[in-house]
């Protein structure tokens, strides 16, 4: 880390940091897909339940391949476990505000979580926003409400409930990634920061499946297994353990600002394997995103140090 930096981990992004934000927001684009095609098979709370299950035995799995000591005491167990609640109760309002408002309603609002790490980052991080940047997140903001068509014509109160719900969920996530930056917790091993999270989550998760009533009243076919595999292995085992790796070593902020790219690529995947409609308006919505992006992240300059710098133990 360069010494002239104040905040650990707040330096701007690169290009790997770049092209991996946007593998990450393609993987998280087709997971509503995953989802979507094992509904039949497998209930919401119960694919959340089984992916955290699945995903903590593979990230203890490649701990123990790279020499990680995940029970070492380091003065992490307070932040680790708030974290988890963060993490699991994020998916339990998630799941639940989709019962009442519709799933393009909650893209939207799931997306005022930039606006929340922005806020958290200059008020905890001492990372701060040009009114530029604002601007920049405002636009994704928008573009992401453009691609999905938020406006309804009738919105009642069970709608609004669920919206809220949403917009809960999106403050916890940005929560948790916030928790990670300003505690003990940027200086651990991204795999003990997500199991943490992975962990804490299962009994929370369960706990919701339990509540909802949920069943699994038949085998699972190879596509509802397939996705979630695909959740388990890929989501939550290899995409979230990067994510953190990123958030140990670059501005919050700008990390979270390109997450809108997510739904636009939910979007696009609707269209190839769910044979969605794709209009102008979309095209639109994807050019005022990454107009966004642009005036989010061009008064960055490149970082000179690796992205995964290697530390002795």
């Amino acid at each position: 880390m360069p010494k002239n930096q104040k905040t650990p981990g707040a330096r701007p992004l690169d290009a790997m940091a770049i092209a991996l934000m946007l593998m990450l927001c393609l993987s998280w684009g087709f997971n509503q897909i995953s989802v979507k095609v094992a509904l039949p098979d497998i209930p919401p709370f119960t694919q959340a339940t089984i992916r955290s299950i699945g995903g903590l035995l593979v990230i203890m799995l490649g701990a123990w391949l790279r020499g990680v000591k995940m029970f070492e005491r380091d003065g992490t167990l307070g932040a680790g476990l708030f974290a988890g609640v963060l993490f699991g109760f994020e998916f339990i309002l998630i799941y639940r505000g989709l019962v009442y408002t519709t799933a393009s309603r909650a893209v939207v609002f799931l997306y005022v979580a930039p606006f929340v790490v922005a806020l958290g980052s200059k008020r905890f991080l001492g990372e701060h926003l040009t009114p530029m940047q604002w601007g920049g997140l405002g636009l994704s903001f928008a573009g992401v409400a453009l691609a999905i068509g938020v406006p309804q014509a009738s919105v009642d109160t069970s709608v609004i409930l669920g919206d809220l719900m949403i917009v809960g969920g999106g403050v916890l996530w940005a929560g948790t990634t916030l928790v990670v930056k300003a505690t003990r917790l940027l200086h651990a091993p991204a795999e003990k920061m997500l199991a943490y999270q992975v962990a804490v989550s299962i009994p929370i998760l369960a706990a919701g499946a339990w509540w909802s009533g949920e069943q699994i009243t038949h085998m699972p076919g190879i596509v509802a297994w397939g996705s979630m595999i695909y959740q388990t292995v890929w989501i939550v085992g290899t995409t979230f353990l990067i994510w953190l790796f990123l958030v140990k070593y670059y501005s919050a902020s700008k990390l979270s600002a390109f997450t809108f790219l997510t739904p636009l690529f939910g979007v696009i995947g609707g269209y190839f394997i769910m044979h969605d409609t794709l209009t102008l308006a979309f095209g639109g919505a994807a050019l005022l995103v990454m107009a966004g992006l642009f005036l989010v992240n061009r008064r960055q300059e490149v970082a000179a140090d690796p992205l995964f710098p290697v530390t002795k133990t």
